[in-house]
């Protein structure tokens, strides 16, 4: 990562969402770039902290998404180093929308796990945040229209050009096009687990999650809960859900 001039912090908040803890990423010098400055742990701070004034100070903080594991350090960081700060909501200096530049970074809507997401892309490396994870899946929650805008973001990061994907959760990915189409293929496998189901006769989430998300285990089955949700609305703005549908 060093030859692309990247810095990947791993804070120590690991755990059934944050997998082996949520990720921090330190881009360019004189100054640098933080995404994600992560939990509000001292340790993790010091790294920052050390980081930054070894590559010449700090220009900005861009959140792929402000869920508390990867915003929490926003304030204190700050504190060290004022700096800008780019999101996509919560009156932030620059406010992300796609294509938004900031420093270093294109943002890419990749709406889903949350609708303040985005993918950040600075050359030929993505910070993909919780649209992709160096480890296992992602949830996707029930807003409106998630499912069909996270499936259309993973898309076009297919789309583009990339070297890495540095994600919000694991190690880097070096085969981006192969991850994304993973990705997108799982989520379309679910989907139709679902939708046979459906078809089937069964109803209620307990019996859909049998069926469509058998491998999960129980302690993620909550989890599962959620996305199922999402699959379900996604089939609903769709018409594909027979009527009446009890979930």
């Amino acid at each position: 990562m060093e030859s692309l001039g990247i810095l990947r912090l791993r804070a120590e908040n690991p755990g059934p969402l944050t997998m082996s803890g949520t990720n921090s990423w330190v881009v360019g010098r004189d100054p640098a770039w933080v995404v994600d400055p992560g939990p509000r742990l001292a340790a993790h701070l010091e790294r920052l902290t050390v980081a930054l004034r070894e590559r010449g100070g700090l220009g900005g903080i861009a959140l792929t998404h402000d869920h508390i594991d990867h915003s929490e350090s926003v304030v204190a960081l700050r504190e060290r180093f004022p700096a800008p700060l780019a999101a996509g909501r919560g009156g932030a200096d620059v406010e992300l929308a796609d294509g938004v530049r900031f420093g270093p970074f294109e943002a890419l809507y990749t709406p889903g796990h949350s609708p303040d997401h985005f993918a950040l892309i600075a050359g030929t490396a993505c910070f993909a945040g919780d649209a992709i994870l160096g480890e296992g899946s992602v949830f996707v929650a029930p807003d409106p229209g998630a499912l069909a805008g996270y499936l259309n973001g993973l898309q076009r990061l297919r789309e583009r050009e990339l070297d890495v994907l540095c994600p919000g959760h694991g190690p880097p990915i070096w085969t981006p096009g192969e991850r994304i189409r993973e990705y997108i293929e799982h989520r379309l496998d679910r989907e139709r687990r679902l939708v046979a189901a459906i078809d089937g006769g069964l109803r209620g989430e307990q019996a859909l999650l049998d069926a469509a998300w058998s491998d999960v285990p129980a302690s993620l089955r909550p989890l599962a809960a959620i996305t199922l949700a999402a699959h379900l609305d996604k089939l609903a703005e769709e018409g594909r859900l027979p009527l009446p549908f009890a979930r």
